[in-house]
């Protein structure tokens, strides 16, 4: 279902919200032009992007995932990938800020009707444009997100948690939080929930800085956190649950995006150093040409890829059945994988294009925070553990006996 769909099956006679204003493109564009114009400073200073995200909130970019009827635009998951991407060509970190907020509001949204709190929340993020922060890695579990040592610990009708989080992107500057934990004191690792915490609910005490060599506007620094709230805050349904259905799913989608569009800013500039040398040249193409191609050949690989996942998703995402099967999970878990190294690629590619003009960082074709960046990728939770974690499912997963199986 589109946006427009989803706001007339609220109320025919309703006037579309995006009809009173500009289009999901035109807003991300907006806010991709306020995050360009920052991101070399937000590198550089290794600081929040926070022009970026008061453009954002002006465009109500963080509301769009959030249901008509909870005050938000009903956006699609194809509508939050395009903007992932439009971002991502712009600033790397404010692409994957918005990544990880829009992976939490869709936990939200698609677990938390019915429940008094999480419609308030998904209220609050369409209203006030909530930002919302995500606290899974936590002590020495390496972002090992399937086992949670710290325990919601059960006092009537509230609830309390200490954290060792270890990683918390833009904690400080969010306006709330998504964390996981085990369910009780006495389950096991990987018995856990999810909560949805406002603000109020919970304290940060830094414990760790955030001096990287590219993503340096996530902040992502470490915490100590701790909760103290009502115990509405925790989700009913199993996380296990969750994680399947919506964590992984969007995620993947939205992280991957984001990648891809900080490899099609680079293989623009390479694309721009090529013409530029032909121009001065007579026409003739400089030596690293070949390069160009190969970047251009793995971008279209990437965003395939991206485009294949996103579909399968549109389709099963209302069928519990199809989201849990055997194939839609081993897709959707190696898609991270896959992205990540295609985007590497591709950046190299475009680097190598360019030579020393991309290498430099001070000049019109320079793509060194491009690759810094995209370096990330291959170690937001780590593609070896992910790989290894796999093998299992896939040797299960049959091969296909016809290219349209």
């Amino acid at each position: 279902m589109n946006v427009r769909e989803a706001v007339l099956t609220v109320d025919e006679t309703q006037t579309s919200f995006l009809e009173q204003g500009p289009s999901l493109i035109e807003r991300a564009a907006r806010t991709a032009a306020a995050a360009a114009a920052d991101a070399d400073g937000v590198d550089r200073d290794a600081r929040f992007p926070h022009k970026a995200f008061d453009v954002a909130r002006e465009q109500k970019l963080l509301g769009v995932m959030i249901p008509v009827e909870f005050g938000g635009f009903g956006a699609s998951i194809h509508d939050v990938t395009d903007i992932c991407y439009t971002l991502g060509r712009a600033c790397a970190s404010t692409a994957m800020i918005y990544a990880m907020h829009t992976t939490k509001v869709a936990c939200v949204v698609r677990h938390g009707h019915g429940i008094p709190w999480m419609e308030t929340m998904m209220r609050r993020v369409a209203r006030d444009q909530w930002l919302l922060a995500s606290s899974t890695t936590e002590g020495q579990n390496g972002g090992n997100i399937r086992a949670s040592a710290a325990a919601v610990d059960h006092a009537g009708d509230t609830v309390s948690l200490v954290r060792d989080a270890t990683v918390i992107s833009y904690g400080a500057q969010a306006d709330g939080l998504v964390t996981i934990a085990r369910r009780a004191t006495s389950a096991a690792a990987s018995d856990q929930v999810l909560l949805a915490l406002a603000k109020d609910d919970y304290s940060l005490k830094q414990t760790q800085g955030w001096e990287t060599l590219g993503m340096r506007g996530t902040c992502s620094t470490g915490f100590e956190l701790k909760v103290d709230c009502p115990a509405d805050r925790v989700f009913p349904e199993a996380y296990d649950k969750i994680h399947a259905q919506t964590m992984t799913p969007f995620a993947h989608l939205c992280w991957s995006s984001a990648w891809a569009g900080i490899a099609a800013a680079a293989v623009t500039r390479a694309q721009a150093f090529i013409r530029k040398a032909a121009r001065t040249s007579g026409g003739q193409m400089p030596p690293a040409a070949a390069h160009f191609t190969a970047a251009k050949m793995s971008l279209a690989k990437l965003r395939a890829l991206i485009s294949a996942n996103i579909d399968a998703f549109s389709r099963a995402e209302h069928d519990e059945r199809a989201l849990s099967s055997l194939d839609f999970q081993s897709s959707i878990t190696l898609l991270k994988v896959q992205a990540s190294e295609l985007a590497v690629e591709t950046v190299m590619h475009a680097m190598r294009t360019a030579g020393l003009s991309g290498y430099r960082n001070d000049g019109e074709f320079t793509m060194g925070r491009h690759l810094r960046d995209v370096l990330s990728s291959p170690i937001m939770i780590n593609n070896d553990r992910i790989l290894a974690n796999a093998a299992t499912s896939t040797l299960m997963s049959g091969v296909p006996s016809s290219l349209r199986d």
